[in-house]
């Protein structure tokens, strides 16, 4: 591992470590009752014991915040690809989506659970995807027409066909801007996915298991499935980012360059 890397990964590990043993510590001398908030130690014991109800949990929130994304990250492309084409659309679609994007659209969840049925993963996908689907589309749209406009004359002095500029000029500008939006989603994907959950889902999925959970008084247990979600949503960022390095090796070099 070079010492780059290293320096990336190593000040919020030691950050992270830090603020756990703090957590403990303090938690253990002033007495802080488990209701409040439960030590670490009393969570990863927890996380331990419920690790076969847990994981399983997991599984099933993580395909329901994946397959909503799936749909989300490719109807905003499609849309936004579309909406940039035309003029009259793109005046249209993207006040409305940057407006539908206030919209607390997970206060559908109990309409969507009536439609589908409690135990359906139908409404959980249905929220992610609407929840992501205006974030790709506004971005979308952004990239491909904020290009350069000396690029777009010299294309034009190319006798470029429009296959060709979006091909070779848009869609590499608007790369940038794709991946800023589907960074945003992969986040709305598990937000919207366990809140979905805390109207109906399966015992075991983390929505119901959290709420059941502090519904019980096992706060331990609530906080051994929140963090789960939260190792969720890292690791689908993890992998959002791991493949705008594989897209756009050029960008790591950017940042790189404009740091030192």
């Amino acid at each position: 591992m070079t010492a780059g890397r290293r320096a990336d990964w190593l000040p919020p590990l030691v950050v992270f470590v830090g603020a756990l043993a703090i957590w403990e510590v303090a938690f253990t001398i002033l007495k802080v009752p488990s209701f409040l908030i439960p030590r670490p130690s009393a969570i990863w014991t927890s996380l331990q014991a419920e690790w076969p109800t847990l994981s399983k949990g997991v599984l099933y929130t993580a395909s329901e915040a994946i397959g909503g994304l799936a749909v989300g990250v490719s109807a905003g492309t499609l849309a936004g690809l579309a909406t940039a084409r035309w003029a009259t659309a793109r005046e249209t679609l993207v006040p409305l989506g940057t407006a539908m994007s206030a919209v607390p659209i997970i206060a559908l969840a109990p309409i969507m659970i009536n439609w589908f049925g409690f135990e359906s993963q139908l409404p959980r996908v249905a929220i992610v995807a609407l929840m992501t689907f205006f974030p790709m589309l506004v971005n979308t749209v952004r990239g491909l027409t904020s290009v350069d406009v000396a690029a777009l004359e010299l294309m034009a002095s190319y006798a470029a066909s429009d296959r060709a500029v979006l091909l070779r000029l848009r869609i590499p500008s608007a790369l940038p801007y794709w991946f800023t939006a589907l960074r945003i989603a992969v986040t709305l994907s598990v937000i919207g996915a366990v809140v979905g959950e805390f109207f109906g889902g399966p015992r075991y999925s983390i929505g119901i298991y959290v709420t059941d959970s502090a519904g019980n008084f096992r706060f331990e247990n609530a906080w051994a499935a929140i963090v789960m979600a939260c190792v969720l949503g890292i690791v689908l960022y993890l992998a959002a980012l791991t493949l705008e390095r594989v897209v756009m090796p050029w960008q790591r070099h950017r940042e790189t360059a404009a740091a030192e």
